[in-house]
């Protein structure tokens, strides 16, 4: 019997991924589709069309999360699931996230090409809020969905603007059309999600699939200072109350703790400074931790350090921190790491084992039923930017592999 993944059409899945990339597209050639906007409405629109024309049935749930249903022989039994997210950041590209969702659309198209009915229903999923720059922390649709977090847990976090992640739902839920909901915690046979790597390893190797064994552990933070905001010219230094000067110290000191072991992953990208005018000595500070590492023991340790830190270098001003995710390095299921290995072998594609330094929606489907992830090369590792490029060819193969995968996972006898 020929190969499901014999009938993946690479440049039919280029042509849908670009015409995808029209939704908050900007004019450097980058993507701008943050979650439960009305861009993103008008993608998830787009999603809920071409599965209808290619005869999937549309559901979502009140997390927005959007599922497109593939039946097979056995409809009664826990589908396998397979897809990613479609929202960016603010300076996001034209793959992440996408190729995923995408890519399940192909691997459907190709098993139907093939004349092949799986004995599982394979769902296409597009997780929501998965990038978390608009409402903070991300992976929102996969937690509500696992169940991990509740509703009324994340109702009341607001963007930017004030408004509230709740009230965001609620505009996307009633711009769909005919899109029936679900409950939570459906489950699942198992989930594949197939990635741009978002590092630039497979490219520097010449390999072609990533099989990604885990994510590596992560822990973030907000921290405020407070302070009191006085005249930049009259009040003297050793009465002030700087909320800046204290950040900058803790900042510093948190920087040469997380500098052993060397591949510590610390950033904080976020500062916000009140009143944030140059001739006032700052009142308040609030900014951002991202720790990331691969042994568990190594992030732990970091946040007793940090919590330290913080109370060691605020001086005269009094601050705290407030962890808002924390999730522990984990590895994937060897079931699907397996099917992954077999399809690539199957299909002579050069392959290896990766781990995700980057955190994605697998990692709360993890925790409920067997899952994995398949990366595909990106030039020099850039993403979350404009200039975030992935080979066509290396989508192909990404895609034939995914199908490959899937079938094998739909005709699984366990479960």
């Amino acid at each position: 019997m020929a190969r499901p993944s014999d009938h993946v059409d690479g440049d039919r899945l280029w042509r849908r991924l670009m015409e995808l990339s029209r939704f908050g597209s900007c004019p450097d050639g980058g993507v701008d589709r943050q979650t439960l906007t009305e861009i993103e409405i008008a993608a998830r629109a787009h999603l809920v069309a071409l599965g209808r024309s290619l005869g999937l049935e549309p559901y979502t749930d009140a997390a927005a999360n959007l599922f497109l249903r593939c039946s097979g022989r056995q409809s009664d039994r826990p589908p396998v699931m397979a897809g990613s997210h479609i929202d960016s950041q603010p300076t996001g590209g034209r793959f992440d996230g996408a190729f995923g969702v995408m890519a399940a659309f192909e691997a459907v198209e190709a098993m139907r090409a093939a004349g092949l009915v799986p004995e599982r229903a394979i769902e296409i999923v597009a997780f929501t809020n998965e990038e978390g720059c608009r409402f903070s922390p991300g992976m929102t649709g996969s937690d509500l969905f696992t169940g991990a977090r509740t509703l009324a847990e994340v109702a009341t976090i607001r963007d930017a603007s004030g408004i509230a992640q709740g009230d965001a739902l609620a505009a996307v839920l009633a711009a769909d059309r005919d899109v029936p909901q679900r409950p939570f915690r459906r489950p699942i046979a198992a989930f594949v999600e197939p990635h741009i790597e978002q590092g630039p390893i497979l490219e520097r190797d010449g390999v072609s699939i990533g099989i990604v064994t885990g994510i590596q552990g992560t822990r973030r933070y907000r921290v405020r200072v407070a302070g009191e905001a006085a005249h930049a010219g009259t009040a003297e230094r050793y009465e002030r109350r700087d909320a800046v000067m204290a950040a900058v110290r803790m900042i510093a000191a948190i920087d040469r703790a997380a500098s052993d072991p060397a591949d510590t992953k610390l950033t904080v990208g976020m500062i916000e400074v009140t009143p944030n005018a140059p001739s006032v000595v700052p009142a308040e500070v609030l900014f951002s931790i991202d720790l990331r590492h691969p042994d568990n023991a190594v992030v732990d340790r970091l946040d007793a350090a940090i919590r330290a830190i913080i109370e060691g270098e605020r001086g005269p001003c009094a601050a705290s921190v407030r962890q808002i995710q924390h999730n522990p390095s984990l590895t994937f299921s060897p079931i699907v790491r397996g099917a992954i290995a077999r399809a690539a072998g199957d299909l002579s594609l050069a392959h290896r084992d990766i781990l995700s330094a980057a955190g994605h929606d697998a990692r709360q489907l993890h925790y409920v039923c067997p899952t994995g992830m398949i990366f595909v090369p990106c030039r020099d590792g850039v993403s979350h930017n404009p200039a975030e490029w992935a080979e066509p060819d290396d989508l192909t193969a990404g895609a034939r592999v995914l199908t490959d995968v899937l079938w094998q996972l739909a005709n699984r006898d366990e479960n």
